[in-house]
Protein backbone atom coordinates (compact mmCIF):
# COMPACT_ATOMS: atom_id res chain seq x y z
CA UNK A 1 0.00 0.00 0.00
CA UNK A 2 2.24 2.17 1.34
CA UNK A 3 4.94 1.52 -2.32
CA UNK A 4 1.61 2.49 -4.17
CA UNK A 5 1.31 5.53 -2.97
CA UNK A 6 4.83 6.34 -3.11
CA UNK A 7 4.24 5.35 -7.21
CA UNK A 8 0.92 7.67 -7.65
CA UNK A 9 3.11 10.89 -5.63
CA UNK A 10 6.03 10.15 -8.60
CA UNK A 11 3.34 9.90 -11.32
CA UNK A 12 2.13 13.35 -10.18
CA UNK A 13 5.08 15.08 -9.64
CA UNK A 14 6.19 13.53 -13.22
CA UNK A 15 3.22 14.93 -14.80
CA UNK A 16 3.45 18.44 -13.16
CA UNK A 17 7.24 18.00 -14.31
CA UNK A 18 6.12 18.02 -17.82
CA UNK A 19 3.63 20.82 -17.20
CA UNK A 20 6.16 22.53 -16.27
CA UNK A 21 8.56 21.73 -18.52
CA UNK A 22 6.14 22.13 -21.12
CA UNK A 23 5.07 26.18 -20.50
CA UNK A 24 8.99 26.76 -20.40
CA UNK A 25 9.56 25.55 -23.69
CA UNK A 26 6.83 27.43 -24.87
CA UNK A 27 7.89 30.82 -23.33
CA UNK A 28 11.32 30.13 -24.90
CA UNK A 29 9.93 29.38 -28.12
CA UNK A 30 7.99 32.49 -27.80
CA UNK A 31 11.28 34.69 -27.51
CA UNK A 32 12.57 33.25 -30.48
CA UNK A 33 9.36 33.26 -32.81
CA UNK A 34 9.45 29.95 -33.39
CA UNK A 35 5.47 29.37 -32.83
CA UNK A 36 4.69 31.46 -35.52
CA UNK A 37 3.44 29.54 -37.64
CA UNK A 38 1.32 29.67 -41.02
CA UNK A 39 -2.42 30.58 -40.28
CA UNK A 40 -1.60 31.67 -36.60
CA UNK A 41 -4.13 34.99 -35.59
CA UNK A 42 -0.97 37.10 -35.89
CA UNK A 43 0.48 35.90 -39.35
CA UNK A 44 -2.87 35.82 -41.24
CA UNK A 45 -3.31 39.50 -39.84
CA UNK A 46 0.62 40.92 -40.39
CA UNK A 47 -0.84 41.74 -43.82
CA UNK A 48 -3.28 44.06 -42.76
CA UNK A 49 -0.42 45.83 -40.44
CA UNK A 50 2.03 47.09 -43.05
CA UNK A 51 1.26 50.59 -43.00
CA UNK A 52 3.21 53.33 -43.21
CA UNK A 53 4.18 55.38 -39.52
CA UNK A 54 2.87 58.31 -41.12
CA UNK A 55 -0.68 56.97 -41.93
CA UNK A 56 -1.09 55.16 -38.32
CA UNK A 57 0.01 58.88 -37.08
CA UNK A 58 -2.94 60.11 -38.85
CA UNK A 59 -5.39 57.91 -37.50
CA UNK A 60 -4.13 58.69 -34.13
CA UNK A 61 -3.60 62.29 -34.09
CA UNK A 62 -7.99 62.29 -35.33
CA UNK A 63 -8.94 60.63 -31.84
CA UNK A 64 -6.48 59.01 -29.59
CA UNK A 65 -3.69 61.64 -29.35
CA UNK A 66 -6.20 64.50 -28.92
CA UNK A 67 -7.38 63.56 -25.40
CA UNK A 68 -10.57 61.63 -26.11
CA UNK A 69 -11.01 58.63 -24.30
CA UNK A 70 -14.27 57.47 -26.93
CA UNK A 71 -13.55 56.95 -30.82
CA UNK A 72 -16.17 55.73 -33.46
CA UNK A 73 -14.76 53.30 -34.65
CA UNK A 74 -13.70 55.13 -37.76
CA UNK A 75 -11.55 57.26 -35.97
CA UNK A 76 -9.57 54.54 -34.57
CA UNK A 77 -5.47 53.50 -35.53
CA UNK A 78 -7.35 50.15 -35.84
CA UNK A 79 -9.76 51.21 -38.85
CA UNK A 80 -7.01 53.19 -40.57
CA UNK A 81 -4.82 49.61 -40.25
CA UNK A 82 -7.59 47.73 -41.49
CA UNK A 83 -8.74 50.50 -44.44
CA UNK A 84 -4.73 50.11 -45.42
CA UNK A 85 -5.32 45.99 -46.32
CA UNK A 86 -8.94 46.34 -48.06
CA UNK A 87 -7.42 48.81 -50.65
CA UNK A 88 -4.70 46.66 -51.12
CA UNK A 89 -6.89 43.60 -51.53
CA UNK A 90 -9.24 45.52 -53.68
CA UNK A 91 -8.78 44.09 -56.90
CA UNK A 92 -9.28 40.98 -55.97
CA UNK A 93 -12.35 41.49 -53.46
CA UNK A 94 -13.57 42.94 -56.80
CA UNK A 95 -12.78 39.75 -58.45
CA UNK A 96 -14.63 37.63 -56.23
CA UNK A 97 -17.51 39.50 -56.25
CA UNK A 98 -17.72 39.55 -60.23
CA UNK A 99 -17.60 35.73 -59.87
CA UNK A 100 -20.08 34.98 -57.18
CA UNK A 101 -22.47 38.11 -57.95
CA UNK A 102 -22.11 39.51 -54.06
CA UNK A 103 -21.47 42.86 -53.38
CA UNK A 104 -17.90 43.98 -52.97
CA UNK A 105 -18.71 46.27 -50.29
CA UNK A 106 -20.48 43.38 -47.98
CA UNK A 107 -17.81 41.23 -48.61
CA UNK A 108 -15.59 44.04 -47.44
CA UNK A 109 -18.03 44.59 -44.49
CA UNK A 110 -17.23 40.97 -43.19
CA UNK A 111 -13.87 41.65 -42.63
CA UNK A 112 -14.26 44.36 -40.75
CA UNK A 113 -15.04 43.51 -37.63
CA UNK A 114 -13.36 40.21 -38.08
CA UNK A 115 -9.62 42.32 -38.23
CA UNK A 116 -10.78 44.82 -35.82
CA UNK A 117 -11.82 42.09 -33.05
CA UNK A 118 -8.48 40.43 -33.12
CA UNK A 119 -6.60 43.82 -33.05
CA UNK A 120 -8.32 44.71 -30.00
CA UNK A 121 -9.44 41.71 -28.55
CA UNK A 122 -7.22 40.50 -24.77
CA UNK A 123 -6.76 37.21 -25.80
CA UNK A 124 -4.33 37.79 -28.47
CA UNK A 125 -1.17 36.86 -26.73
CA UNK A 126 -2.79 33.42 -26.07
CA UNK A 127 -3.79 33.21 -29.45
CA UNK A 128 -0.75 33.75 -31.08
CA UNK A 129 1.39 31.54 -29.10
CA UNK A 130 -1.12 28.59 -27.79
CA UNK A 131 -3.07 28.30 -31.06
CA UNK A 132 -0.13 26.60 -33.49
CA UNK A 133 0.42 23.93 -30.54
CA UNK A 134 -3.27 23.22 -31.06
CA UNK A 135 -3.38 23.64 -34.81
CA UNK A 136 -1.39 20.22 -34.84
CA UNK A 137 -4.13 18.64 -33.14
CA UNK A 138 -7.37 20.21 -35.15
CA UNK A 139 -7.24 22.63 -37.88
CA UNK A 140 -11.15 22.83 -38.21
CA UNK A 141 -10.84 24.77 -35.11
CA UNK A 142 -9.52 27.55 -35.85
CA UNK A 143 -10.14 30.72 -37.79
CA UNK A 144 -8.10 31.49 -41.01
CA UNK A 145 -7.97 33.64 -43.89
CA UNK A 146 -8.31 37.37 -43.44
CA UNK A 147 -11.94 36.79 -43.32
CA UNK A 148 -11.32 34.45 -40.12
CA UNK A 149 -13.51 31.34 -41.34
CA UNK A 150 -12.84 27.98 -39.94
CA UNK A 151 -11.63 25.41 -41.88
CA UNK A 152 -14.72 23.54 -41.18
CA UNK A 153 -17.11 26.46 -42.03
CA UNK A 154 -15.23 26.53 -45.29
CA UNK A 155 -15.65 22.37 -46.11
CA UNK A 156 -18.96 23.08 -45.56
CA UNK A 157 -19.39 26.03 -48.27
CA UNK A 158 -17.61 23.23 -50.78
CA UNK A 159 -20.40 20.81 -49.63
CA UNK A 160 -23.45 22.97 -50.49
CA UNK A 161 -22.08 24.43 -53.44
CA UNK A 162 -22.09 20.36 -54.83
CA UNK A 163 -25.30 19.43 -53.49
CA UNK A 164 -28.51 21.17 -55.98
CA UNK A 165 -31.27 19.32 -52.75
CA UNK A 166 -29.02 21.10 -49.93
CA UNK A 167 -31.35 25.00 -49.01
CA UNK A 168 -27.80 26.21 -48.93
CA UNK A 169 -27.27 25.37 -52.64
CA UNK A 170 -26.13 28.78 -53.76
CA UNK A 171 -26.93 27.91 -57.78
CA UNK A 172 -24.82 26.47 -60.51
CA UNK A 173 -20.93 27.58 -60.97
CA UNK A 174 -19.92 27.84 -57.49
CA UNK A 175 -18.87 24.57 -57.31
CA UNK A 176 -16.48 25.22 -60.44
CA UNK A 177 -15.28 27.97 -58.51
CA UNK A 178 -13.82 25.59 -55.66
CA UNK A 179 -13.00 22.36 -57.46
CA UNK A 180 -9.68 21.36 -56.83
CA UNK A 181 -7.07 20.28 -59.47
CA UNK A 182 -7.55 16.18 -60.16
CA UNK A 183 -3.50 16.14 -58.81
CA UNK A 184 -4.88 17.26 -55.66
CA UNK A 185 -4.29 14.08 -52.91
CA UNK A 186 -5.14 15.90 -50.09
CA UNK A 187 -8.22 18.57 -50.35
CA UNK A 188 -8.17 19.05 -46.29
CA UNK A 189 -4.26 20.16 -46.57
CA UNK A 190 -5.13 22.15 -49.65
CA UNK A 191 -7.97 23.37 -48.23
CA UNK A 192 -5.92 25.13 -45.41
CA UNK A 193 -3.36 26.34 -47.90
CA UNK A 194 -6.06 27.97 -49.91
CA UNK A 195 -7.43 30.10 -46.49
CA UNK A 196 -3.95 30.29 -45.56
CA UNK A 197 -1.93 32.10 -48.81
CA UNK A 198 -0.47 34.99 -47.54
CA UNK A 199 0.81 36.17 -50.67
CA UNK A 200 -3.00 35.83 -52.40
CA UNK A 201 -6.15 36.55 -50.48
CA UNK A 202 -7.99 35.21 -53.31
CA UNK A 203 -10.06 31.85 -51.81
CA UNK A 204 -10.08 33.64 -48.55
CA UNK A 205 -12.34 35.95 -49.79
CA UNK A 206 -14.04 33.44 -52.21
CA UNK A 207 -15.01 31.23 -49.70
CA UNK A 208 -16.68 34.41 -47.52
CA UNK A 209 -18.44 35.24 -50.28
CA UNK A 210 -19.81 32.14 -51.04
CA UNK A 211 -20.55 31.29 -47.11
CA UNK A 212 -22.71 34.78 -47.92
CA UNK A 213 -24.41 33.50 -51.02
CA UNK A 214 -25.34 30.24 -49.31
CA UNK A 215 -27.18 31.49 -46.36
CA UNK A 216 -29.20 34.29 -48.57
CA UNK A 217 -30.02 31.07 -50.96
CA UNK A 218 -31.36 29.71 -47.55
CA UNK A 219 -33.32 32.47 -46.22
CA UNK A 220 -34.63 32.71 -49.79
CA UNK A 221 -35.84 29.40 -49.72
CA UNK A 222 -37.89 29.46 -46.28
CA UNK A 223 -39.53 32.47 -47.49
CA UNK A 224 -37.29 35.28 -45.83
CA UNK A 225 -35.17 36.74 -48.31
CA UNK A 226 -32.12 39.06 -47.43
CA UNK A 227 -31.00 42.73 -48.82
CA UNK A 228 -27.46 43.24 -49.12
CA UNK A 229 -28.51 47.18 -48.23
CA UNK A 230 -30.73 47.11 -45.58
CA UNK A 231 -30.42 43.68 -44.04
CA UNK A 232 -26.41 44.03 -44.02
CA UNK A 233 -26.33 43.51 -40.38
CA UNK A 234 -28.07 40.29 -40.46
CA UNK A 235 -25.95 38.68 -42.90
CA UNK A 236 -22.30 40.15 -40.99
CA UNK A 237 -23.99 38.37 -37.98
CA UNK A 238 -24.50 34.92 -40.07
CA UNK A 239 -21.54 34.33 -41.16
CA UNK A 240 -19.91 35.28 -37.56
CA UNK A 241 -22.01 32.95 -35.76
CA UNK A 242 -22.00 29.94 -38.78
CA UNK A 243 -24.27 27.78 -40.74
CA UNK A 244 -25.34 26.00 -37.79
CA UNK A 245 -27.01 28.96 -36.09
CA UNK A 246 -28.42 30.38 -39.32
CA UNK A 247 -32.08 29.59 -38.86
CA UNK A 248 -34.47 31.64 -41.34
CA UNK A 249 -37.23 33.70 -39.29
CA UNK A 250 -39.08 37.58 -39.71
CA UNK A 251 -37.47 40.61 -38.47
CA UNK A 252 -34.15 39.72 -37.95
CA UNK A 253 -31.83 41.53 -35.74
CA UNK A 254 -28.12 41.94 -35.70
CA UNK A 255 -25.97 40.00 -33.23
CA UNK A 256 -22.42 38.30 -32.82
CA UNK A 257 -19.37 38.91 -30.82
CA UNK A 258 -18.84 41.86 -28.72
CA UNK A 259 -16.22 43.94 -30.18
CA UNK A 260 -14.64 46.99 -27.94
CA UNK A 261 -12.78 49.71 -30.61
CA UNK A 262 -11.85 53.24 -28.78
CA UNK A 263 -13.76 52.47 -25.75
CA UNK A 264 -16.95 52.04 -27.53
CA UNK A 265 -18.81 48.19 -27.87
CA UNK A 266 -20.41 46.80 -30.97
CA UNK A 267 -21.66 43.63 -31.92
CA UNK A 268 -20.02 41.84 -34.96
CA UNK A 269 -23.01 42.35 -36.96
CA UNK A 270 -23.66 45.85 -36.14
CA UNK A 271 -20.42 47.06 -36.84
CA UNK A 272 -19.53 45.06 -40.40
CA UNK A 273 -23.03 47.46 -41.17
CA UNK A 274 -21.54 50.57 -39.86
CA UNK A 275 -18.78 49.94 -42.09
CA UNK A 276 -20.98 49.34 -45.47
CA UNK A 277 -23.30 52.16 -44.56
CA UNK A 278 -20.59 54.44 -43.60
CA UNK A 279 -18.82 56.76 -46.23
CA UNK A 280 -15.42 54.88 -45.38
CA UNK A 281 -13.96 53.73 -48.94
CA UNK A 282 -16.77 54.20 -51.07
CA UNK A 283 -14.29 55.06 -54.02
CA UNK A 284 -13.18 51.64 -53.75
CA UNK A 285 -15.82 49.74 -52.59
CA UNK A 286 -19.30 51.21 -54.18
CA UNK A 287 -22.36 50.71 -52.74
Amino acid sequence: MHKNLKIALLSILVIFAGIGLLFTGVFVAMQFGLLNVRGSILERNSFFTETTSAEAGVASASCVDQGSTTCTWSETPEWLVVAGGLEKDAQVIARVAQETGVDARLIAAVVVPEQIRFFTAEREVFKRYFEPLKILGSLSKFSLGVSGIKQDTARLVEIYANDPASPFYPGPGASELLAYSPDVRDQDAELFLRLTNEKDHYYSYLYTALYLKEVMAQWERAGFPLDTETDTDVLVTLFNIGFTNSVPKENPGPGGASITVGDTSYLFGTLGAAFYHSDELVSVFAR
